[in-house]
């Protein structure tokens, strides 16, 4: 019997998240310079929140989505949580 489980964070922290990640898309000069104190931090939080290897590549590209200039828009926490969610569902299936 396999006791493999599959952590899925709550989806509207997931939305959440991305939407604190877009709010400095609307703010052009200021937004830019919050998005370097946000990177990291939004990066970090994306460890904690999926974890381990899928947790650290998927950090490293949320750093790189909020550091980059005009890709703030990508909704990367909310995308990790629908592959996360078909991993664990499928899974299940295989029960």
């Amino acid at each position: 019997m396999d006791t493999k489980k599959i952590f899925v964070p709550n989806l509207f922290i997931c939305i959440l998240m991305d939407l604190l990640g877009m709010v400095t898309f609307f703010f052009p000069a200021l937004g830019e310079i919050a998005d370097v104190v946000w990177a990291p931090v939004s990066a970090f939080i994306f460890y904690l929140m999926f974890g381990g290897r899928f947790g650290v590549i998927g950090g490293i590209l949320n750093f790189l989505e909020e550091i980059i200039p005009f890709t703030d828009i990508i909704p990367s926490f909310t995308i990790a949580w629908l592959i996360r969610k078909n991993e664990a569902d499928k899974l299940l299936e295989n029960k």
